[in-house]
This record gives C-alpha cells, structure tokens and sequence, in this order.
C-alpha cells in the first residue's frame, strides 16, 4: 500500500547560496519599503480628499504599514542570523509530499518513516 508522506528538504549553505539567500533577503526588504511608502502616500492623499471615514481608514492603513514593518524585522534578523551561520550547515528549506510504499509487517517507526532530502547548489547530495 501506498500512503502519503512529508518529506523535508534541507539545503547545506555555500557560499554561493549564501550570497543567493541573502540577496533574496535584501531584495524582500527593499520591496516591503517600497509597499511601506505606498501605502503612507496612498493614505496622505486620501486623508486630503476627506471623501472616506477617516477612523477606519486610519486604523487600516495603520494595521497595513505595521505589518509591513514587522516583515522587515524579521528579515533583519534572517540577514542578522544568516551572517552567523557558518558554510556547511543545513538550513531546513521546505516540506514536500512523497510516497511510501507499506506493506504487513513493515516497523510503523516514526524515524522509519521520517525522510530528508538534503540539497547542495540545487543538487540533490544525500537522501536520508
């Protein structure tokens, strides 16, 4: 029988991929800036039009903007955390969904069935 199973996917850092992420980071950060900008514009000029309920669209832009800013914490800290980690280690990158095949009188082990693919330059290195 076959039956569905998560299978975690792990990329060992290089420096290439260190330089990959963390531009990826970067460019994340610019854009969120950019929306954060927007929406301060977008906001001002509506709040001259004076055609919409100032409270509500106050506290909505307001949620918007703060959400924005949060975003950009946190990818202050993945840059802060990426410039720590050392090359070689292996970053958790996402979860896939694969196939097992279980038959009668397989060993139902959660580490049986715990499976990780590990990645190095976008190339598969090692299954465990």
């Amino acid at each position: 029988m076959n039956i569905l199973h998560t299978i975690t996917v792990k990329q060992v850092l290089t420096v290439s991929t260190k330089e990959a992420l963390q531009k990826r980071y970067e460019d994340q950060k610019f854009q969120l800036k950019r929306e954060h900008e927007q929406l301060q514009f977008e906001w001002k000029k509506i709040e001259r039009a004076k055609k919409y309920p100032s409270q509500k669209l106050s506290q909505h832009f307001q949620k918007e903007m703060e959400e924005k800013l949060e975003k950009i914490k946190l990818l202050d800290f993945q840059l802060e955390q990426l410039a720590i980690l050392p090359i070689g280690s292996e970053l958790k990158e996402k979860e896939v969904q694969g196939m097992i095949d279980i038959q009668v009188g397989d060993n139902w082990d959660e580490a049986a069935l715990s499976k990780t693919i590990i990645i190095e330059d976008g190339i598969i290195k090692e299954i465990r």
